[in-house]
């Protein structure tokens, strides 16, 4: 688990942010008809390569990934957040998702839409998240 200090000293300064405007990073483009469609764990798979370069883990273990939909067409859209919107890898990591997604063989078009409700806190980290931080 967190130290509750530092828990309540994160919390603090997420509420002391304001958020940023909108963002949406694109990439891949569309599937042929009557393509198969990657399986869902596959992007999960692909979602965990994608880590933000300050913290040692995967952007989906951090519970920044809040919804994927996988669309019939092989299109895939993601809802995810940041720490922060002032987070410095703003404008980068949902770049790095969405182009990591769209390099799967049955995805079409990837759009990841960065949300900042809920806002992120740190129980939505994964337990193998948790112990990485602890660590450190």
């Amino acid at each position: 688990m967190l130290d509750e200090d530092k828990e309540a000293e994160l919390l603090q300064a997420l509420a002391a942010q304001v958020p940023a405007e909108e963002y949406v990073a694109t990439s891949g483009e569309a599937l042929p008809e009557g393509a198969l469609l990657a399986a869902r764990d596959d992007i999960v798979d692909a979602l965990k390569t994608v880590s933000d370069p300050e913290i040692p883990i995967n952007i989906y273990d951090m519970g920044f990934v809040y919804d994927i939909r996988q669309l019939n067409n092989g299109n895939v859209e993601i809802d995810m957040t940041l720490t922060a919107p002032t987070c410095p890898v703003a404008g980068i990591l949902p770049q790095q998702a969405a182009d990591a997604v769209a390099a799967l063989c049955g995805v079409g078009q990837v759009t990841v839409k960065v949300v900042w409700e809920p806002a992120w806190t740190p129980d939505k980290m994964s337990e193998d998240a948790k112990a990485v931080l602890e660590m450190f």
